[in-house]
């Protein structure tokens, strides 16, 4: 089950060791292929699906709640990171009645792996927000009867805003294991100031979701493919952890928002095979992409 990078990580890193212990015990020994606890976002009632990335209840709950209209509650997460969070909603569905638009690229890297096909994908090739909103809004008008998700990268990093300017690396080398390096001590940044440059990035997309309802016909739901950890004690073994790891189901990782926009209308939805005239995207810039959020692939 461990190859010979998982050993050298642990014996530089015993952390590893206490947080692979408690990825075990969620995951009951390897027996839960995901957190079957969490809800089926595509057995829910909604015609657009927006995804803060990384975005936990909490933080939104306080933070971005207030500054959006609809009916705020909590749900639980299929995923405690994005992978699990695709594995565990798309695999084996044929969701033809769905556009999906987003920065994040693990869809398109485990699509095949995972036997799921959606009407259409597009690809924001920008971690800015206002791009994917563009995207999203030029997919709402081309395919005005379909499902649309929205995958938004913010609050997840890289930082942008006063405190990471001040006291974070710059952009782009966050991209290279930021949490790692904090939580081995190779990073001296406090949890607040962490705190506080995740409120800033959430603060930074929430006017493009203001965006996408206003703009939207139907139902929408705003929430979050998984959380983030910002030196909070995980268990059962009681250690701090920063980020997001899959199979570890602890309530910062799997408790995502649930915000309901009940529209003035509803779409009329009509699955249709899916686009046959689609973009091709390379595995390389599908692994790129997700470089750039810091997963290793």
């Amino acid at each position: 089950m461990y190859g010979v990078e998982e050993v050298r990580k642990a014996v530089h890193n015993p952390h590893v060791v206490l947080r692979e212990l408690n990825r075990m015990y969620h995951r009951r020994l390897w027996t839960r292929p995901h957190n079957t606890d969490g809800t089926d976002v595509f057995e829910e009632d909604w015609d657009n699906l927006v995804i803060l990335d990384a975005c936990r209840y909490d933080t939104f709950a306080e933070h971005a709640a207030d500054r959006l209209p609809g009916t705020l509650s909590k749900r639980e997460s299929r995923g405690a990171a994005t992978p699990e969070f695709v594995r565990g909603n798309f695999t084996d569905k044929r969701l033809h009645d769905t556009v999906y638009v987003t920065s994040n690229t693990w869809f398109l890297k485990l699509r095949d792996d995972i036997d799921a096909e959606v009407h259409a994908v597009t690809l924001a090739r920008s971690k800015d927000a206002s791009v994917v909103t563009e995207h999203a809004l030029e997919a709402n008008e081309e395919h005005p009867n379909k499902r649309l998700v929205v995958h938004y990268i913010p609050p997840h990093h890289p930082f942008v805003g006063p405190t990471a300017d001040r006291e974070l690396p710059p952009y782009e080398e966050q991209e290279n294991d930021l949490f790692e390096r904090i939580q081995r001590g190779h990073l001296d940044v406090s949890d607040e100031t962490l705190r506080q440059a995740y409120v800033e990035n959430l603060d930074r997309v929430i006017p493009e979701v203001e965006t996408l309802l206003d703009e939207l016909a139907g139902k929408t739901v705003v929430t979050a493919d998984h959380g983030e950890l910002m030196g909070d004690r995980t268990a059962p073994v009681p250690i701090r952890d920063y980020g997001h790891h899959v199979g570890l189901y602890v309530d910062e990782l799997v408790d995502v928002p649930w915000l309901e926009v009940e529209g003035e209308t509803r779409k009329r939805i009509v699955p249709e095979e899916p686009d046959e005239d689609v973009e091709v995207y390379s595995d390389e810039e599908v692994d790129q992409q997700l470089r750039d959020l810091g997963y290793k692939v």
